[in-house]
């Protein structure tokens, strides 16, 4: 669900459980490597960054369960907006635009993530969304 929060758009997903999470990003995995419409070198570093982003938002988890799932959440919803980017190429932008809003509250106490949602943005942007 997109949502307007002050002056950015966010993406909000509910999970039941918090442990879901890096169940969430291996789907989010299988769905890259069965796409046929992203170019193997394109895959590859989406794969990579997904790995880093797992492995930053994991431990998020204990402390900010809610962003970590909303962060996740933005990162499906970018993903399968790339993989569908010629269906609602609009819908597609804001799935970006979110993914990047998600993480700005942790550019201070966690620059990694900061960096891994934003090269993840600007590779999926690349691809013409």
């Amino acid at each position: 669900m997109l949502a307007v929060v002050g002056e950015r758009l966010t993406w909000s997903y509910k999970f039941p459980r918090m442990d879901m999470i890096p169940e969430r990003i291996a789907q989010i995995e299988a769905t890259l490597r069965t796409a046929t419409n992203i170019p193997e070198a394109t895959r590859h570093e989406l794969l990579d960054l997904l790995a880093g982003l797992k492995a930053e938002v994991t431990p998020l988890v204990q402390t900010h369960g809610e962003s970590a799932q909303q962060i996740t959440g933005s990162a499906d919803a970018a993903v399968q907006a790339a993989v569908h980017r010629g269906e609602q190429p609009e819908q597609a932008a804001q799935a970006v635009e979110g993914l990047a809003a998600s993480v700005r509250d942790f550019e201070a106490s966690h620059p990694r993530l900061v960096q891994i949602v934003d090269r993840l943005a600007v590779t999926l942007s690349n691809m013409g969304i």
